[in-house]
């Protein structure tokens, strides 16, 4: 596959350490379903990792070789056993079924058009065992912030970290708008003081606005249980930062 963020898992993994209410999140929610527990996007393995240290059978879907090479050693260095696989979560087929079904952290927002999504959807909806639940988060579109992003570079200063191999990294983001796709079409830069834009890689978001989510699930064969609008479980509101979706077969 073409170099993505994705190809640097350790970077990756030192700009998002993990951890955190999303990390919560899941682990009980898998806990409070119980069975067996399948992640699409599953990266380096921050969310799916705890999960199987508390003794659930889980596997984890990636389409970056990268991302699951550094989820094995983690894996392996926590003694935490689960089973590592490449494919593209818009058209998968493990030959079972699972309990319950999460993509975090936006992953599901690399998918571009509704095809894409719908596919991902009826994918997953094959794989849900009776009773399973299908939970996954994105963020709540903001105009105000598309309207933003204009081309022009900024600096995000929250995502700087130390690299232990290069010192002090900042990371520029170059964000353009595309209304008609929904998509932001961005350029991640990451520099040291003395190894300018040594990344340099392109990061393309879907938006998937609050009135099109249940429609393109119901296309899916899937219905929205829940939508919840941030990691503590209030309900989804205008200005939640979050659509913490919970859904199920339709």
């Amino acid at each position: 596959m073409p170099e993505s963020l994705y190809s640097h898992a350790r970077l990756y993994d030192l700009m998002f350490p993990g951890g955190g209410p999303a990390v919560d999140f899941y682990r009980a929610a898998a806990d409070r379903q119980g069975g067996r527990v399948l992640e699409l996007g599953c990266g380096s393995g921050q969310k799916l990792i705890p999960i199987a240290a508390a003794g659930q059978p889980c596997t984890g879907l990636d389409l970056s070789s990268d991302m699951l090479a550094a989820a094995r050693r983690k894996a392996g260095e926590h003694g935490v056993a689960a089973e590592w696989t490449q494919g593209d979560m818009r058209a998968f087929d493990l030959g079972r079924t699972f309990d319950f079904v999460f993509i975090a952290a936006n992953s599901l927002l690399h998918l571009h058009t509704a095809d894409d999504l719908v596919g991902c959807f009826r994918a997953v909806r094959r794989h849900l065992a009776p009773g399973a639940r299908f939970v996954f988060d994105v963020f709540n579109p903001s105009l105000r912030l598309l309207a933003a992003a204009d081309g022009g570079r900024r600096t995000r200063e929250s995502l700087a970290f130390a690299d232990p191999e290069r010192g002090t990294v900042s990371v520029d983001v170059t964000e353009t708008y595309d209304a008609a796709a929904q998509v932001t079409r961005g350029t991640w830069h990451l520099s040291t003081a003395s190894e300018p834009d040594f990344v340099v890689v392109p990061l393309d978001i879907r938006s998937i606005f609050p009135q099109e989510l249940p429609l393109l699930l119901a296309l899916g064969g899937l219905r929205l249980v829940e939508r919840l609008g941030d990691w503590s479980g209030r309900p989804f509101a205008a200005d939640s930062p979050l659509q913490l979706c919970v859904c199920a077969a339709a």
